[in-house]
C-alpha cells in the first residue's frame, strides 16, 4: 500500500489520473486493481469528464445548490434557512461533509499494461469540498500479476 499526499488549491478537483499510472507502473504490476481511498470527510473522488471543463463547473454549481453554506431550507411548516450546528471550522464546514457523502471515498479501479482501464473522456479526480487549500492524503492498495 502506498500513501499519496495532494496539496490542493481550495474547491475544486485535481486531476490524479497521471499520478496513478506512475505508481501502478512503478509496481512492475501488469494487470490488477488499485483500490483508492481518501481519508477525508471533507473531500471525495470521483470518475468523470477529463475534455470540457464545463463539467467540472456544472458539477460544482450543482452541489452548491444541493448542501449550500447558508444551511437547510425551510422545511414545511418552518420560516427561514436553518444553519448549520455543525461549523467548527467554518461555514464550508458541514457542506463539505454532506457534499462528501453525496459522493464516493473509495474507488476500484482496473488496470491493464500497467495504466488504468478508463473510457476516451474519463479521468479520476480528487475533489476538494473545502474553500481553502488542503493537504489530503490518499491510500492506494495495487492487487495484481
Amino acid at each position: 500500500m502506498q500513501v499519496l499526499e495532494v496539496d490542493t488549491a481550495g474547491a475544486g478537483f485535481t486531476d490524479l489520473t497521471g499520478s496513478l499510472n506512475l505508481e501502478i507502473a512503478a509496481s512492475g504490476l501488469q494487470l490488477g486493481t488499485a483500490t483508492l481511498v481518501c481519508q477525508h470527510t471533507s473531500a471525495s473522488l470521483t470518475i468523470n469528464e477529463n475534455a470540457d471543463p464545463r463539467v467540472l463547473h456544472d458539477l460544482t454549481a450543482a452541489f452548491a445548490a444541493l448542501a449550500p453554506e447558508a444551511g437547510v431550507a425551510p422545511l414545511p411548516g418552518q420560516s427561514g434557512w436553518q444553519p448549520y450546528r455543525h461549523n467548527d471550522e467554518g461555514p464550508d464546514d458541514m457542506p463539505s461533509h454532506i457534499r462528501t457523502a453525496l459522493t464516493a471515498t473509495s474507488l476500484s479501479l482496473t488496470f491493464q499494461q500497467g495504466r488504468l482501464l478508463l473510457g476516451t473522456w474519463q479521468a479520476v479526480y480528487l475533489w476538494e469540498h473545502r474553500r481553502a487549500g488542503q493537504r489530503r492524503r490518499l491510500s492506494l492498495h495495487l492487487i495484481g500479476a
